[in-house]
């Protein structure tokens, strides 16, 4: 099970949180989804002497020994109100290749609507800086001009979605060895096709007005409480 650290009273850390907690509130509208983004790495191993598969009684038996082929960089959005999910896998995560996911999703997965409400962390790349990074300036206005940005707070990654979404997809695809790039590409897209064809969707129950309840330590002392 994944824990999540939470952050010392200050007014930054409220402040961003309520701005996020705030975005859950809202109602769904297809125009402006609410969309959020994270992303891990996995190491690929490979097992050059195989494994035996199953038999009656007895589960698969990897052998110990493996072959480090590298790393692999998991990019996942999730739409929480409409159950829907999507995995891309990559060679690294630099800020060029977080401004290609943007480009993708303002593109190819939401090319209908007019503002992508787009959560996440506070990661160095996680910046409209990198479409400028990446594209022309034209390009990068375009693309930055379809998103509304909203960051969790340091500390505040249990109020991603989609880290919570990535730790199921960990747990159902990352927890075994994966020899190679495609190998995981294969079975992400394997399971995000699953995943949303159930469409599970995510329902957050917790709201600002519960923060200022049980999340009280959190908020500073003000002048006019003193």
């Amino acid at each position: 099970m994944k824990s999540w650290c939470i952050g010392k009273p200050s007014a930054r850390y409220v402040a961003k949180m309520e701005d996020v907690l705030s975005v859950y509130e809202r109602p769904y509208d297809p125009l402006r989804p609410q969309v959020c983004f994270d992303e891990t790495s996995k190491e690929l191993r490979e097992t050059p002497r195989g494994s035996l598969p199953m038999a009656p009684d007895q589960p698969e038996r990897i052998d110990y020994e493996y072959q480090r082929n590298g790393t692999a960089n998991v990019f996942l959005w999730v739409e929480p109100l409409m159950g829907r999910r999507k995995v891309r896998i990559t060679k690294q995560r630099t800020s060029m290749d977080f401004a290609d996911q943007l480009r993708l999703l303002v593109d190819e997965d939401y090319p209908e609507a007019e503002r992508i409400v787009l959560v996440l962390d506070n990661l160095n790349t996680h910046s409209p800086a990198a479409l400028y990074e990446r594209f022309a300036p034209a390009e990068a206005k375009r693309i930055n001009d379809k998103i509304e940005w909203h960051y969790t707070p340091e500390h505040g990654s249990w109020l991603n979605i989609a880290e919570i979404e990535l730790s199921v997809f960990a747990s159902q695809c990352l927890n075994r060895r994966v020899p190679d790039q495609g190998t995981l590409a294969k079975e992400a897209t394997a399971w995000q096709e699953r995943r949303n064809a159930m469409k599970t969707t995510i329902d957050w129950r917790f709201t600002t007005e519960d923060a200022r309840i049980k999340l009280k330590r959190l908020y500073p002392e003000t002048k006019e409480q003193i």
